[in-house]
């Protein structure tokens, strides 16, 4: 098993590295969460590219419960992934969809708080948040999920984060997010995980747990309130999250 994971994991990382595909890899890394995330993790471990931040995944609860996990997961962003609003994104046609969500931008003193997080002292690590969308899709010659662990295995399937403007953090009742390409398709963020925040607490407990630290502010974003949404066509998509602001990307 240890050489078995271990040509795995160089196979998806030398895909991320050359920005091409692979051949799918074997089912039993994606059946069992728990295996997933070991094979993320290791994959996560040879990259050298900056880690920028978190993300959720997974966070629908119906989608959830339909694969039968208890709970989403997580995985590092990585510097090459993220680019600013209006920024062009080339896709494959294993490229799934893109997600609207949200993203808080998080102190990087929160690796040295050692008390519980909880819904109110979460709030004091957060500097800033702002609307995204993410361009999701797997490394592999692969379409469709069938466990968490699918995208879960891929460290996270996150291809390109688009970032739109920061705004200073402040609680905010928002609630629909909606992404566009000739159609408006509109999520709400109550669907995320219960809501982003608690979202955004899942992940920091997560990479508390594995130990993570990074030498500066760093990026988590909280996961679809409408799970993936595919691209008909290349062009712009436009994502809004009320309250909060817009987000623009170029499908190429």
């Amino acid at each position: 098993m240890k050489n078995d994971i271990q040509s795995v994991s160089k196979k998806l990382v030398k895909a991320y590295n050359s920005n091409k595909l692979i051949n799918p890899i074997p089912e039993k890394f994606c059946k069992n969460i728990k295996l997933a995330h070991k094979l993320r993790l290791l994959c996560e471990s040879k990259i050298k590219d900056t880690k920028v931040g978190f993300k959720a995944g997974g966070t629908i609860i119906t989608l959830l419960k339909k694969l039968k996990e208890k709970e989403p997961f997580h995985s590092t962003v990585f510097g090459k992934n993220l680019i600013k609003s209006g920024g062009r994104v080339k896709i494959n046609k294993y490229t799934l969809g893109t997600e609207v969500e949200v993203y808080y931008i998080i102190k990087k003193k929160f690796f040295d708080f050692q008390g519980k997080l909880n819904s109110k002292n979460i709030t004091k690590f957060i500097t800033h948040m702002g609307p995204c969308i993410e361009v999701v899709g797997f490394r592999q010659k692969k379409k469709g999920i069938k466990y968490l662990g699918d995208l879960c295995s891929d460290f996270g399937v996150n291809i390109k984060f688009i970032v739109g403007a920061k705004k200073k953090f402040k609680k905010i009742n928002f609630g629909n997010l909606k992404n566009k390409k000739g159609l408006n398709i509109n999520g709400n963020t109550n669907t995320v995980y219960v809501n982003p925040l608690n979202s955004l607490k899942f992940v920091l407990n997560k990479i508390r747990k594995e130990k993570v630290s990074l030498d500066k502010d760093f990026y988590v974003f909280t996961g679809s309130t409408v799970g993936v949404v595919p691209i008909k066509s290349k062009g712009e998509y436009i994502g809004k999250v009320d309250k909060l602001g817009t987000v623009r990307t170029t499908i190429n």
